[in-house]
């Protein structure tokens, strides 16, 4: 991904967002752009508007912790923001995302049993995991139900934010389907900015890109989100509705994998929620496979148009 351009648009769409009011300045009138102003920027970070301007057009290069903080601070950036910033100024100093190596390939990360058992030992909710690209690596029984859409039946690795945006039936899989898509591509401009060199993520975004275009639209708003704990509405297939709270942690030892979880219902839905009005039936439980299950794999697909 070209990092200036990532700069530049990250800046200037955070810069469009922020207020005069927000930022407790004077708004006044015949204001030609939206939020503040470049120089308005840089006065709030405390650096020359020429600077400011400088690091705008995508020349981040060099800048001090100091002034990107400074920068953070003035645009009202959040602490996922602010992380994806530093991590855009670490790719322009060629420094590797939290000092791993930068990777010449990609490659589907290891199924280690030890981690099927795991997840197969959480009988009474759904757990998978994922890795910064979507895909949906591996998954317990229950998960295996809960995401039968999304799996399918063979062919490539199943991949979330696929279904999310070129499968027709995941509008009835997610009843808040406008919220998870924002969702789903915040997350991805995160580790984006985090692994500018993932060779698999450039070539997800691109066919997404090309094949959706609410997915193009989303991905130019910048805007970056990483997923930890939330509330999720699905429609499980042959049950109904449920409202479940999720929580995802990484999956160590690799910090490229991310684990999910649902608990059965541990606390009432929000009363706007819909509530699982069918629990997971005796027969879905199942005790600890004794080996490992093979891998799970996604529907067949056409190639990208």
């Amino acid at each position: 991904m070209d990092n200036r351009r990532e700069v530049r648009e990250f800046l200037t769409s955070r810069r469009a967002k922020v207020t005069p009011e927000q930022a407790g300045i004077p708004g006044g009138a015949n204001r030609r752009v939206p939020g503040l102003r470049r120089t308005e920027v840089a006065i709030l970070a405390g650096v020359s508007v020429e600077y400011y301007a400088k690091l705008e057009r995508g020349q981040i290069a060099g800048a001090s912790a100091s002034v990107l903080e400074a920068i953070a601070r003035a645009l009202h950036l959040d602490d996922t923001e602010r992380a994806h910033l530093f991590d855009l100024a670490r790719a322009a100093d060629g420094i590797p995302a939290s000092g791993r190596p930068r990777r010449r390939a990609t490659r589907q990360s290891a199924s280690r049993p030890s981690l099927h058992w795991a997840l197969e030992a959480i009988t009474d909710g759904v757990a998978f995991v994922r890795n910064p690209r979507q895909d949906l690596l591996a998954a317990n029984a229950l998960g295996r139900r809960f995401y039968a859409p999304v799996i399918g039946d063979g062919g490539r690795t199943p991949n979330l934010a696929r279904f999310q945006f070129l499968d027709p039936s995941s509008r009835d899989f997610y009843p808040d389907w406008d919220l998870f898509a924002e969702m789903c591509v915040a997350v991805m401009r995160a580790e984006a900015g985090r692994d500018p060199h993932d060779r698999a993520l450039q070539d997800l975004v691109g066919e997404l890109s090309t094949r959706s275009d609410t997915f193009r639209t989303l991905w130019a708003a910048h805007d970056v989100r990483i997923h930890g704990t939330g509330t999720k509405r699905s429609t499980i297939p042959r049950w109904a509705n449920s409202s479940s709270p999720t929580r995802n942690s990484p999956s160590p030892p690799n910090p490229d994998s991310c684990s999910s979880s649902t608990p059965p219902n541990p606390a009432p839905p929000p009363p706007n929620a819909c509530a699982c009005s069918h629990p997971w039936p005796p027969s879905s439980r199942r005790t600890p496979a004794t080996t490992s299950p093979a891998p799970i794999r996604d529907r067949a697909e056409p190639p990208p148009a």
